[in-house]
């Protein structure tokens, strides 16, 4: 009767810049970093279009834009980099796929919205918020597994749940709370579609995972 040999599940591993281009696999990793952070946008753009709720992010970027001349992916983009300035007292470190993930997203959102009308039946109108939720959760899948760092926003949440020792899930929830109650103050759009995203991007994102991340060396501790 022989062993049964398990092999250990590949691990996210947390580099610098430089370390992330020296890791190597780039001709897989940089390709899926790119179409993980451009179908994102593309999910955004599907829930706007479904007008059934946005993500909490995004709440807050819908409400925002009715008080400025300005897009919705420019709006990403913006709070994408103010969000990085909270980064600096909590010293954490953006990687390559944290400013690709900072442009990327609010491009292909917009380049999609371009493209994409309301349609006018609810069936296509909730096909469009699950499609897009879905979608969201192999983006994030896939940008990742490529293993070039935390996008903007994560970083927030990783950087306090360490600075205040409370856990993610806490961190998460209250930042996604306030940044929904922001966003409704400012007449951003609140729906089904954002309590479906909130119950089912994790539980996506870590089912496709596994399978999407890139094996890169363990850095020496």
């Amino acid at each position: 009767m022989s062993a049964t040999v398990t092999t250990p599940p590949i691990a996210l591993v947390d580099l610098g810049p430089l370390a992330q281009l020296r890791a190597g696999r780039l001709v897989r990793r940089l390709p899926q970093l790119v179409v993980g952070l451009w179908l994102y946008g593309v999910s955004l753009a599907l829930m706007v279009r479904g007008d059934l709720g946005l993500a909490p992010w995004d709440v807050l970027h819908s409400g925002f834009i009715r008080h400025v001349p300005m897009t919705l992916g420019q709006a990403v983009v913006l709070f994408s980099f103010v969000v990085l300035l909270l980064w600096i007292p909590l010293r954490e470190k953006p990687g390559i796929g944290t400013i690709a993930n900072a442009v990327l997203v609010g491009l292909a959102a917009d380049a999609t919205l371009a493209v994409l009308d309301r349609p006018d039946s609810l069936v296509a109108r909730v096909g469009l918020m699950i499609g897009g939720v879905a979608l969201c959760g192999l983006a994030s899948a896939l940008y990742i597994g490529a293993q070039f760092g935390r996008g903007p926003r994560d970083g927030l949440m990783t950087g306090l749940a360490r600075r205040t020792g409370l856990s993610l899930r806490l961190v998460r929830t209250a930042l996604e709370v306030t940044v929904v109650l922001l966003g409704l103050a400012l007449g951003g759009v609140l729906g089904l579609g954002t309590v479906l995203y909130a119950l089912a991007i994790g539980p996506l994102t870590q089912l496709m995972l596994p399978s999407l991340i890139v094996d890169l060396p363990t850095p020496p501790a």
